[in-house]
Formats: structure tokens, C-alpha cells, sequence
């Protein structure tokens, strides 16, 4: 069976939130989408609520799910889940990532990311979504 991966797709503007991986993991100094896996039992929007609080103290509203894809790590294969999210403050506290930022879908291509968020990131780039 395959665990769920989630990931949060916020929005300002045309620019959109990535987190820098802190160095010392298996995608470390990688920018992603921000979320992380489902417990057993959890549903993926409490998934990453719960992440989204974990890493940065914040809150979000879980959207719909835009985007749906599979990857593997380490040989474990993962459904891939990002969801259309709206971050309640801007109070960030940084607990797993060396940093935040916001970048258009251009600015993205230059990043380091991860394949799983590259595959998102070529979502959003060929099918625009109104956030």
C-alpha cells in the first residue's frame, strides 16, 4: 500500500510558497512545497495541517486537491496529494527548513527542488490555478 504524501499550494499574487529542507536528509537543501507524510489513519488535509504547524507553528485551511502524482524515496513508493491552502498569520517559525520564500513559477525553475515538487511545479506551470 502506498502512503500519502501531502504538500500545500499557497498563493500570493503570482508568487507561491517554498521552503528551503535544512541540510542532512534525503532531499536536504532542496525548496519544496511544504507539507509532509500522513500517519496511518490520518486523512491527508489533517496530514498537513498538522505538518504545516510542526514545521512552522502556523495554521492553514485546506482547500481542494489540485494536484495528484506518485514518487518513490527510498524504496517507498508514495501517493503524491497538494492541495490549494490559505496560511492563517505570517508568523513563520522555521523548525525543519533553513528558510521560506515566495517565487513565481519562472523563478522556480532555477531552484533546487526535489523531483516529486518539480512535478508539481510543471502542474502549475502548464495549468494555471486560481488559488
Amino acid at each position: 500500500m502506498q502512503r500519502i504524501s501531502t504538500a500545500g499550494i499557497a498563493r500570493r499574487g503570482s508568487k507561491y510558497l517554498l521552503a528551503l529542507r535544512k541540510p542532512g536528509t534525503s532531499i536536504g537543501e532542496s525548496w519544496e512545497f511544504p507539507g509532509g507524510k500522513a500517519r496511518s489513519g490520518e486523512q491527508p488535509e489533517e496530514a498537513l495541517k498538522r505538518e504545516f504547524f510542526e514545521e512552522f507553528q502556523i495554521h492553514i485551511l485546506v482547500g481542494r486537491m489540485i494536484f495528484h502524482g506518485a514518487f518513490s524515496n527510498r524504496g517507498t513508493d508514495y501517493e503524491l496529494q497538494a492541495f490549494d491552502i490559505k496560511i492563517l498569520g505570517d508568523g513563520f517559525t522555521l523548525a525543519e527548513h533553513q528558510k521560506i520564500g515566495w517565487f513565481t513559477l519562472d523563478e522556480m525553475i532555477r531552484l533546487s527542488m526535489a523531483d516529486s515538487d518539480r512535478s508539481i511545479l510543471e502542474f502549475l506551470r502548464n495549468k494555471p490555478v486560481t488559488i
